[in-house]
C-alpha cells in the first residue's frame, strides 16, 4: 500500500490525474488508411508463413500425432512433437509439473528451422491482433485516446490501456516501424516531439545510496574529440561484457547512421541486459544468457563486420556454457559475466551494495519504507521489490511532476501544442511549428532546472534527450534533436 504523507505527495497524484485527463482528451492522431493497409499486408504475411509451416515435414509429424485435434496455435502440442517425437533437448521445465516449457523463451532455444518459422508466425499474429487491431478498435474520428493510470502498477509508475500506448514494439525494427508509422502529427504544420529523461532511474538510485563512483559517472558530461561521452555506464559495461576496447567499439566513427545504430545496439545490451537487470536484482546467469542471445538477435558486430561471438572467440570465450552447472567452465561466457558481476558490485559500486543491504534490513524492522517524494509504502515484499520500488517510484514522480508543470504552462499561455502521451521515462507531445522553440525551452527549463528547485534531494543534474519527427511526418521518423552550439 502506498500512502502520501506530505502535501507535495498528495498534490502530485491529484494534479497528475488531472494532467493525465487532459492528455487523454488531447488524443493522438492516427493514419487510419495506412493502418488498414498494414492490417491487410500483415494478414497476407501470416497466411503465407502458415502455409509454409503446413508444408514442412515437422508439421506432417504433428498431424500424424494429433490427427483431427491438431491445433497449429498450440505451443503444448508443438512441445510434444519437438521433445517427445523429434528428441530435441529440453532446456527449461515448469516448476510444478516439471513438464517441458513451451513459451516463446523456451522455444527460441530450440535449433530448428520449423520453430523459427513458427515463432515468426506467432510474432506477426501479435502484431496484427495486439497492435494493429488494438489501435483500430480504439480509434475515434481519426484519434486515439488511450487511458493512463496512476494506481495499477506495483512499482508506483504509470500504466496505459485501451490500447496500451506504453507497450509498442521498439527493438524489433521492422514491426516497430510498421506500428509507429501510424502515429502522425495533427497536420503539416505540426511535429511529434518526444522528451526522455536520460538514465533517470540511475539518478534516482544515486539519490538514495550516494555511491561516489556513480556520482562521478553522472557528473562527468565531458566528451572526446568524436563527441562520445568519456563516462557512460551503459556503454562501459557493454564493453566489459563483450570485452571490447574503446577503439574496437568506435573504430574511427563517422556520421554514418548505420554505424551509430550498431553502437547504440551494443550500448542497449549493456543497459538492458546487464546494468538494469543487476540494479533490479537479477544475477550473472540470466544476464549472461540474455547478453549471449542478443548477439544473434540484434546482429551485434564490429565495424569490420566481425560478429561479437567471433570477437569473443579471439578473446578465448568459445561458448555460453551450461546454464545448469554450478561452476561454469573457464572459457565460457557464463564465467566471464560472473566475474563482471563481482567486479561491478564489489569494486565499482561497494557503497551502493552496502545501501541495498541496509535499506532491506531497515524494511524488515519497520515493515515499510518512505520514498524521497513523500510516500509511505508498507506491505509484504520480496527483497528486490523493497530495493526497486523507491527508485522506480521516485524516477517516475520526477517525470510526472515535469509533465504536470509543462501541461500547466501550455494551458496558461493558451498554446496550440499539447501533450499526447507518456511512456515510462518520456513525454510525447504534438507541437505546432510556430511554438517549437518555445516548447523546447519549456521542456528544458522544467526538466533540468525547476525539478531540482522543487525537490532538494536531487543531488545530480537530470538530463533530457529530445527527438523530433519532421513536420507532418510519423513518429517513426523522429530523430535526435541537437541544439546549436
Amino acid at each position: 500500500m502506498i500512502t502520501p504523507i506530505t502535501d507535495k505527495a498528495y498534490n502530485l497524484l491529484h494534479e497528475g490525474a488531472l494532467a493525465f485527463s487532459d492528455m487523454e482528451a488531447n488524443g493522438i492522431r492516427i493514419d487510419v488508411d495506412y493502418l488498414l493497409k498494414a492490417k491487410e499486408t500483415t494478414q497476407k504475411k501470416i497466411d503465407t508463413l502458415t502455409a509454409n509451416l503446413k508444408n514442412d515435414i515437422v508439421y506432417k509429424k504433428w498431424k500424424e500425432r494429433f490427427k483431427e485435434t491438431t491445433n497449429i496455435n498450440s505451443n503444448e502440442q508443438l512441445g510434444v512433437v519437438l521433445f517427445d517425437i523429434l528428441g530435441f533437448e529440453v532446456t527449461d521445465r515448469t516448476e510444478t509439473e516439471k513438464k517441458p516449457k513451451t513459451d516463446e523463451a523456451a522455444l527460441s532455444k530450440v535449433n530448428s528451422p520449423f520453430v523459427k518459422k513458427y515463432l515468426e508466425v506467432k510474432k506477426q499474429k501479435k502484431v496484427l491482433d495486439t497492435y494493429i487491431a488494438g489501435i483500430l478498435r480504439e480509434v475515434t474520428d481519426g484519434f486515439l485516446h488511450p487511458s493512463f493510470n496512476l494506481h495499477t502498477v506495483q512499482t508506483y509508475r504509470s500504466s496505459s490501456s485501451n490500447p496500451n500506448f506504453q507497450n509498442l514494439p521498439i527493438r524489433d525494427y521492422e514491426n516497430g516501424k510498421l506500428i509507429r508509422q501510424c502515429f502522425i502529427s495533427r497536420g503539416p504544420d505540426w511535429c511529434l516531439v518526444e522528451a526522455d529523461y536520460s538514465q533517470i532511474e540511475v539518478h534516482g538510485a544515486t539519490w538514495h545510496h550516494k555511491d561516489p563512483t556513480m556520482l562521478a559517472y553522472l557528473a562527468d558530461s565531458s566528451c572526446d574529440s568524436l563527441g562520445n561521452k568519456n563516462k557512460d555506464l551503459h556503454r562501459d559495461m557493454a564493453q566489459k561484457c563483450y570485452i571490447l576496447s574503446k577503439q574496437e567499439l568506435y573504430h574511427l566513427l563517422t556520421s554514418d547512421k548505420t554505424d551509430k545504430k550498431r553502437i547504440k545496439n551494443i550500448r542497449y545490451c549493456g543497459k538492458n541486459r546487464f546494468v538494469f537487470p543487476q540494479f533490479y536484482g537479477d544475477w550473472w546467469k540470466s544476464c549472461a544468457e540474455a547478453l549471449w542471445e542478443s548477439i544473434d538477435v540484434m546482429n551485434l558486430h564490429l565495424r569490420n563486420g566481425q560478429s561479437i561471438k567471433e570477437h569473443l572467440k579471439v578473446k578465448g570465450i568459445t561458448k555460453l556454457g551450461d546454464m545448469k552447472a554450478k561452476n561454469p567452465g573457464t572459457n565460457t561466457f557464463l564465467n566471464h559475466i560472473k566475474k563482471v558481476e563481482e567486479h561491478f558490485w564489489n569494486e565499482m559500486f561497494p557503497v551502493y551494495t552496502d545501501w541495498k543491504n541496509d535499506w532491506y534490513n531497515e524494511y524488515l524492522q519497520r515493515g515499510g519504507f518512505e520514498t524521497l517524494t513523500g510516500f509511505y509504502i508498507d506491505g509484504v515484499f520480496k527483497r528486490n521489490q523493497v530495493i526497486n520500488a523507491p527508485v522506480q517510484g521516485v524516477a517516475f514522480h520526477c517525470l510526472l511532476w515535469s509533465l504536470i508543470q509543462i501541461n500547466k504552462i501550455l494551458k496558461e499561455r493558451k498554446m496550440k501544442s499539447v501533450i499526447i502521451g507518456q511512456i515510462h521515462d518520456s513525454i510525447v507531445a504534438d507541437v505546432h511549428k510556430t511554438e517549437l522553440q518555445e516548447f523546447l525551452k519549456i521542456i528544458r527549463t522544467i526538466t533540468t532546472e525547476k525539478l531540482k528547485e522543487h525537490w532538494d534531494f536531487i543531488i545530480t543534474q537530470p538530463e533530457i534527450e529530445i527527438e523530433i519527427a519532421p513536420f507532418g511526418k510519423s513518429w517513426h521518423e523522429k530523430e535526435t534533436y541537437e541544439e546549436a552550439a
